[in-house]
């Protein structure tokens, strides 16, 4: 089905007791961190997570967490037998949605070749993809898209605890309404072709290994 669709939703990818495990964490993570920050033990740090995500301003969000990291290499067995292909990390990148938050109309950069979507816990929320593969954005930023008039309404996929959307992320567009909910926890694991054209410069993201922040080595 995904080499068909580039799309395709795998059920109960992750068992339930696992990723509401996970979800707690991220919880508690989240928490601990503005605690740190706003006692000023901490500042911005990548590895710990922020709210100055600018494609979701004011939400937190975490790149390469290391739970997500382990999460993203224990599902790669999954994602190589349901996508036919041999694939590689690249990172992850987790949030926690919340009320009002809105995923804008978008295609994902090179890293994010084979991509799939994990829903921890929370309020379900959504995610829409055009399976065309048109380009049907005019233009946008981070924080805004301005779409074609008349653009494919999209297959709305609505995932339960557990439940992964793999998807070509380069490919297809991808989008999220306003969240009516209170929570959503969610994160994005991401991969490359091995043998693709983008497989060595983007081996780990750019990074030595997994569970590291993205800077200058």
């Amino acid at each position: 089905m995904f080499k068909l669709n580039k799309y395709q939703v795998i059920k109960k990818a992750v068992s339930y007791e696992l990723t509401n495990f996970i979800f707690n964490y991220f919880l508690l993570k989240r928490d601990a961190v503005k605690f740190l920050y706003d006692k000023n033990i901490i500042y911005n740090n990548e590895m710990w997570g922020t709210w100055f995500d600018r494609q979701v301003p004011n939400t937190y969000s975490c790149y390469a967490d290391i739970v997500m990291e382990t999460l993203m290499m224990k599902v790669l067995p999954v994602m190589k037998k349901e996508t036919g292909l041999n694939l590689i990390p690249t990172y992850s990148y987790s949030r926690l949605y919340k009320k009002g938050d809105i995923l804008h109309r978008h295609k994902d950069r090179p890293s994010c070749e084979i991509s799939t979507t994990l829903h921890l816990g929370g309020d379900p929320w959504p995610i829409f993809i055009d399976g065309t593969g048109a380009d049907n954005i005019l233009s946008g930023s981070e924080t805004t898209t301005i779409v074609k008039p008349g653009a494919p309404t999209g297959t709305e996929v609505l995932l339960d605890v557990g439940d992964m959307l793999v998807y070509s992320g380069c490919d297809l567009e991808h989008w999220r309404k306003p969240f009516e909910g209170n929570i959503c926890g969610q994160v994005f694991l991401h991969y490359n072709h091995v043998n693709g054209p983008f497989a060595e410069k983007n081996k780990f993201d750019g990074r030595p290994m997994l569970g590291v922040p993205k800077l200058k080595y």
